[in-house]
């Protein structure tokens, strides 16, 4: 819920039982055999089991599913499995009560779970329980949320962080499906991949031997637009050919003027033929305007209103069964004879809306070659007309880099779990003024040494979300020990880290060693500014396959 609440729209604005029904109708009779009702919050409409109860008349109409806030669902539930709903969906992105209040800003978390444990009495099997999840809120509770399939037929849908207006939407909040899923592997690595339909927007998995079941929504990381067939109705009759789509058609407007089901059905073919092989992408979308989340099935907005439909568009029916129109308004760019200004790569896909303002972004590419660096070798290449087969074939032996020169982050599936062991070390050097201040324990701030410590420890079990491509690993033990050195005047940091899995943690023990310098100069920066921190580095690790490694006399080496 955005914190200044959203703007009601007028009853007269919303569509009534009867245009629903009408509008369902229309949709089933060409192909449609699922229709989810959805929010906002469905069950605040006082007809929503009236509404159920019509729809499950329709000839053909397979399954009526329903997402809601589950905090009126343990008292609604029952007549509306009796007027005929088949699927339940719960959003709930917290187990945790009181940071449940902060999200929805009222109180409600017990309700919620007494809607599921409701639901799942009453047979609903699997009970779907969405969960938005958003760095520094509540991707520390992903195994927490993967336990409550153990023993409960429950399906936990971890969604990734979209941009919606009014959610305040942030690249660095946003926890991708790969990262979560490493997560939950490092804690049961057993966890399988289920197969799915073709259609299905989830990746589903299951830890054997639990009763339920998770999938992953990846509509920022890994988007599904070519197999999406769903379409959305708001609640306002506009109709969204693409939920991060910011154009609408009004067909409670049409069908208010009177017009018959052949023209409504030629409307919605124009608008579905209009649909875009695949969203903008994360970034573009976060700049676009439209409807926030809470109001994808409501609200009120500036809509488009087609006065002139083609009479040549082609008939819908089975159209919304299949696959969605995946080449609608693309066509590849070395077909159209593009403005002289406009460089493409052969094979890309254009919009046709763009080509009359072509503005391509040139890729950026890295390779990791040391020294000996040419034009030609494609190290930071930011041609845009260059040849994607020249890509710098030395470009693997940086980890992080792709065959491509893209970033990547490594997949470390197929590594044997060992214990590693990684060792890092800093100095701070406080000079004269400052040292004996620390030494004898007389600074305003408090005890240096023991906030550093503590700050070194948090720092080393947050080193996924601050280096982006690590990845988050549970540690079985975090040591930051500070000694003073009189004759530098200076603080002796050392961070030992250690686990038990399929990578090592010298990130994490460089991290808290970084941090806890940095505490220090913090600490002590009202007294003096001229303290230095240097000489921050890895001193041993061990464990892995890449061998061990030890620093003796200021170097490093392999064993």
């Amino acid at each position: 819920m955005p914190e200044e609440g959203v703007q009601l729209t007028p009853k007269s604005e919303l569509l009534t039982t009867q245009e629903i029904v009408a509008l369902a109708r229309l949709f089933v009779q060409e192909g449609v055999n699922k229709i989810r009702l959805t929010g906002g919050e469905p069950l605040i409409r006082p007809d929503v089991v009236d509404i159920v109860a019509q729809l499950r008349k329709l000839e053909g109409l397979k399954t009526i599913a329903l997402t809601t806030n589950g905090i009126n669902l343990a008292r609604q539930l029952p007549k509306l499995k009796d007027a005929g709903l088949d699927v339940l969906n719960i959003s709930l992105d917290t187990l945790v009560p009181a940071k449940f209040e902060f999200i929805v800003r009222r109180k409600g978390f017990h309700k919620v779970m007494e809607g599921i444990h409701r639901a799942i009495d009453l047979g609903y099997s699997p009970v779907k329980v969405n969960c938005v999840v958003m760095r520094g809120l509540n991707e520390d509770e992903l195994l927490d949320f993967v336990a409550l399939t153990e023993k409960q037929p429950l399906e936990v849908r971890f969604i990734e962080y979209m941009p919606f207006d009014g959610n305040k939407w942030n690249f660095k909040k946003m926890v991708s499906y790969q990262e979560m899923l490493d997560t939950i592997r490092q804690r049961w690595p057993e966890l399988e991949r289920l197969p799915t339909e073709a259609s299905s927007t989830s990746k589903n998995y299951k830890v054997p031997h639990f009763e339920g079941q998770i999938g992953f929504i990846t509509s920022m990381s890994e988007h599904f637009c070519g197999s999406c067939n769903r379409l959305r109705l708001t609640a306002d009759g506009n109709l969204k050919v693409c939920l991060f789509g910011n154009a609408e058609v009004s067909l409670r407007d049409w069908l208010r003027s009177g017009v018959g089901e052949e023209e409504l059905i030629q409307i919605i073919g124009a608008a579905v033929g209009r649909k875009k092989k695949q969203h903008a992408g994360m970034f573009n979308i976060s700049q676009m305007k439209n409807r926030p989340m809470i109001l994808i099935a409501g609200g009120s907005r500036p809509h488009q209103r087609l006065r002139d439909p083609p009479g040549n568009v082609p008939h819908l029916k089975g159209r919304i069964e299949r696959k969605s129109v995946e080449t609608a308004n693309w066509t590849p760019a070395r077909s159209i004879r593009a403005p002289p200004s406009c460089s493409r790569r052969a094979g890309n896909w254009v919009p046709l809306s763009l080509l009359t303002n072509c503005k391509v972004l040139p890729q950026r590419r890295y390779c990791s070659r040391w020294g000996g660096v040419t034009p030609q070798s494609m190290c930071l290449n930011t041609d845009a007309a260059s040849d994607q087969s020249q890509t710098h074939k030395d470009s693997h032996s940086l980890s992080h880099v792709s065959p491509e020169g893209k970033v990547t982050m490594v997949d470390v599936g197929g590594k044997s779990d060992t214990t590693r062991t990684a060792v890092a070390s800093a100095l701070v050097r406080l000079g004269p003024k400052v040292f004996p201040l620390v030494k004898s324990n007389q600074l305003k701030k408090g005890d240096v040494l023991t906030v550093a410590q503590i700050a070194g420890i948090q720092a080393a079990k947050l080193t996924a979300q601050l280096i982006p491509l690590c990845h988050n690993i549970p540690l079985t033990l975090v040591a930051v020990t500070l000694r003073l050195d009189e004759s530098r005047l200076a603080v002796e940091i050392e961070a030992t880290c250690r686990t038990s899995g399929k990578t090592g943690v010298e990130m994490e023990a460089l991290t808290a060693a970084a941090v806890s310098a940095l505490t220090v100069y913090d600490m002590c920066k009202a007294v003096s500014h001229d303290i230095v921190i240097g000489e921050v580095k890895l001193v041993s690790k061990t464990g892995g396959r890449g061998g061990d490694f030890h620093r003796a006399g200021g170097e490093g080496g392999q064993k």
